[in-house]
């Protein structure tokens, strides 16, 4: 007998970029009809981790843009800022200055750093969380309210002293909320870093190169940046692991998903074969 496996493309594929409640509706409604092939990359709450020999100075900025870009309406935003306590005073300080400094207004102004948020609906949901951030005992240091009187602006938030437990540390604000947490060792981040339900991506600022080795291959997320935040390329995959979805986009990877194998086999028993 002779074995061969190939592929063949799908007659159909969905791929689906949003929120993780979206995504689920998306896969049970794919089940229901006709079992169609579903990709999802869907939200995060990315940890951004400062080591403990970080340049400061350079990783508020890093972890400044990797939050409040898009008015942070971003999956893959580092929303979980973790800071080592030896450094962890002089970033927060660092980290509410820069965010005053974030200049707000009409997004086709020259020098606007932040727009307005998308609509109403998720600009009363990130005054929500901020609320909620306030009423769970974290310290706000930093905007918290409407920017402005018209327009859905927010203005650039920064919590610090934020436990794990917290709606900010754990729900997927999508909006301006920076949220600075304290560790004191590789071990403790980890284990904190990953006890989350989604995974898509996370950020690792060191100068260590056994550290930034040891924590990229012990977090759970689909991209792992080292020194450097939302850097894509068409040859590099992106995608979730958990809550933050299936499967990959961009890169070889991502052929896959509009792939199916199939196995054939052939007797050589008769001779006109041969």
């Amino acid at each position: 007998m002779l074995t061969v496996l190939g592929h063949s493309i799908f007659d159909k594929e969905l791929a689906f970029t949003g929120s993780t409640s979206t995504g689920k509706i998306v896969l049970e409604l794919a089940a229901k009809s006709n079992l169609k092939p579903v990709t999802l990359e869907l939200g995060g709450k990315s940890p951004f981790i400062v080591c403990e020999d970080a340049d400061v100075d350079e990783a508020v900025e890093l972890a400044h843009f990797a939050l409040f870009f898009n008015q942070g309406q971003c999956c893959c935003a580092g929303s979980r800022t973790f800071v080592h306590e030896h450094v962890y005073d002089e970033f927060l300080e660092k980290a509410k200055a820069r965010a005053m400094s974030r200049v707000v207004g009409d997004p086709f102004k020259k020098g606007v750093e932040q727009g307005p948020q998308i609509d109403s609906e998720q600009f009363e949901k990130i005054l929500g969380y901020i609320r909620s951030g306030v009423k769970s005992g974290a310290t706000l240091e930093s905007g918290g309210e409407q920017f402005g009187s018209k327009g859905y602006y927010i203005q650039p938030t920064v919590f610090s002293n934020v436990q794990d437990d917290m709606l900010i540390a754990k729900d997927e604000i999508f909006g301006p909320v920076q949220s600075i947490l304290k560790f004191k060792d590789l071990d403790e981040v980890i284990r904190r870093a990953n006890a989350t339900r989604y995974g898509l991506a996370a950020g690792v600022f060191t100068k260590n190169i056994d550290t930034a080795n040891t924590l990229t291959r012990a977090l759970k997320a689909g991209t792992i940046w080292i020194n450097c935040f939302d850097i894509f390329d068409a040859a590099i995959p992106f995608g979730g692991y958990k809550m933050s979805g299936q499967g990959r986009e961009k890169g070889i990877y991502s052929l896959s998903n509009y792939l199916q194998v199939k196995a054939v086999v052939t007797s050589l028993k008769n001779p006109a074969w041969l």
